[in-house]
């Protein structure tokens, strides 16, 4: 009985040890690694962030909150100068300004988990509203003024309610959905980054540039035709072009509603792709 306690006890404070050595460890791994964070370029702490973020999702999957927290404040921290960017650029000028602007997006890395990109505008440069299926975004206008204009579909109506949908005008509708205006403002840097998410938070937006403005974006899974993650463009139209049997909203809230119709790619969108050159960022 002796020997049994004995020998009890002696694993019992080598069990504990272990323990306190794991937990050690474990707190020195995270020290290390903020500290090596910390010392990386804003660009090079971005990659690694969202490395660790996006490793255990996909898509519908939502990052938690704790990871959500930690990408936004690195999102949160970059400056225009910290990926080599400078209004006078000639992504954001026009030679024409009776023509659409042309917009740049400088491809900074993707891969299956995620994708980071840069999307330049120039003045009354346009992105038309277009759906993010799937993805998580979160985006940091670096400068500039921005109006951005987001939706959430109505997801509480009958099913099949494009069917039942009928418009105030003669000619004929198909495909429409009621969806929710989520924001309607203009932003100016310096401003806090946004997230949507896969099903609210504006997961279908549009951008246009109130001056030359540029727009850090993380995508998270990013864009892929051959799994069904395809960009889709719409139209929108005012609440009171379309009725539907049983849908009643008070007069003062119509203006927050629209009705969306999905369409092709607008032919007039120019984006030019091209490869970041800002400071370099190691995919290790």
């Amino acid at each position: 009985m002796g020997i049994g306690r004995n020998l009890s006890e002696k694993k019992g404070r080598e069990l504990c040890e272990l323990r306190e050595e794991t937990n050690t460890n474990t707190n020195k791994s995270r020290k290390n690694r903020r500290h090596r964070l910390r010392k990386m370029t804003p660009g090079q702490r971005l990659f690694q962030t969202c490395n660790q973020v996006f490793a255990s999702t996909g898509p519908g999957i939502v990052p938690s909150l704790q990871h959500i927290e930690m990408l936004l404040s690195v999102l949160g921290g970059i400056k225009q100068e910290d990926v080599g960017l400078r209004p006078d650029m000639p992504y954001f000028s026009t030679n024409n300004p009776r023509r659409t602007p042309k917009i740049t997006y400088l491809h900074i890395y993707e891969c299956q988990q995620f994708s980071m990109g840069i999307f330049c505008l120039p003045p009354s440069g346009v992105i038309p509203l277009h759906n993010h299926p799937g993805m998580t975004v979160f985006s940091k206008l670096l400068f500039g003024t921005m109006h951005i204009k987001s939706y959430d579909w109505v997801v509480d109506l009958p099913p099949h309610i494009s069917t039942m949908v009928k418009q105030s005008e003669t000619s004929q509708s198909s495909d429409i959905r009621l969806a929710k205006v989520k924001v309607d403002a203009d932003f100016v840097a310096p401003c806090d980054p946004s997230i949507l998410y896969p099903a609210d938070g504006g997961n279908m937006h549009w951008f246009t540039a109130v001056t030359a403005c540029a727009v850090l974006d993380v995508l998270g899974p990013p864009y892929s035709d051959p799994h069904g993650r395809h960009c889709s463009y719409y139209h929108n139209f005012p609440f009171s072009n379309y009725s539907v049997d049983g849908i009643s909203i008070p007069e003062e809230e119509r203006k927050t509603y629209e009705w969306l119709q999905e369409k092709e790619k607008p032919e007039n969108l120019q984006v030019v792709v091209k490869m970041y050159s800002g400071p370099k960022i190691v995919e290790n």
